[in-house]
């Protein structure tokens, strides 16, 4: 699976805002309902991951995780060759893509379960994970920490830094030299190019 780098998207208060496509694991690592669990279990060693989801004619139809093999194998002591993926699965729950990571982390406690499927433009993209939102939440904190000492500047009660660290809101890329202006945070790179188009006018 492929980890995405974190993306942070601003909105008109000032809030980093993490999507959950941003952080999701992709692509999908899928198997058949008629799979058997010793199956399940190898793909899983060969991926380095914890669950697989179940398809079935293109669609999510359960998730299987790791829990589900120990405890319906290996504590009910029945081979695992014996036990199919549908007989094991649990319902998988879905968010939308554009959802905040912030709205993940409420439906994995509503429903009490440790992974969602992402869904973004209308197929099956990704998966993402309770470790996926906890990992991605320390530098979150740092940054909106950063730009709120800014915006506290303004006011007079801190003096801002002239370069911050973060996401620029133009191209959306990583930058160490983010500038303040007019509410958003501009990388070097877009106030050059801003200034390089005023001069050839």
């Amino acid at each position: 699976m492929v980890k995405k780098p974190v993306r942070e998207h601003a909105d008109a208060n000032m809030t980093t805002r993490v999507l959950v496509r941003d952080i999701m694991n992709s692509p999908v690592i899928s198997a058949l309902p008629n799979d058997t669990i010793r199956d399940i279990a190898k793909k899983m060693k060969e991926e380095k991951i914890g669950s697989i989801v179940i398809m079935e004619k293109d669609k999510p139809v359960g998730i299987v995780t790791d829990w589900d093999i120990v405890s319906n194998g290996l504590i009910k002591d029945v081979k695992p060759s014996q036990i199919k993926a549908k007989d094991v699965m649990q319902s998988i729950h879905m968010i939308e893509g554009e959802e905040s990571i912030t709205e993940a982390a409420r439906q994995l406690r509503k429903h009490n379960i440790k992974r969602l499927g992402v869904v973004y433009k209308n197929r099956l993209a990704g998966i993402i994970s309770s470790s996926d939102v906890i990992a991605v939440t320390p530098d979150l904190v740092d940054v909106v920490s950063e730009k709120a000492a800014i915006i506290r500047g303004e006011l007079g009660i801190v003096r801002p830094p002239s370069n911050v660290s973060g996401y620029c809101d133009e191209c959306s890329e990583w930058s160490d030299l983010l500038q303040h202006n007019e509410g958003t945070f501009i990388c070097e790179v877009c106030r050059g190019e801003s200034s390089g188009g005023s001069e050839g006018t």
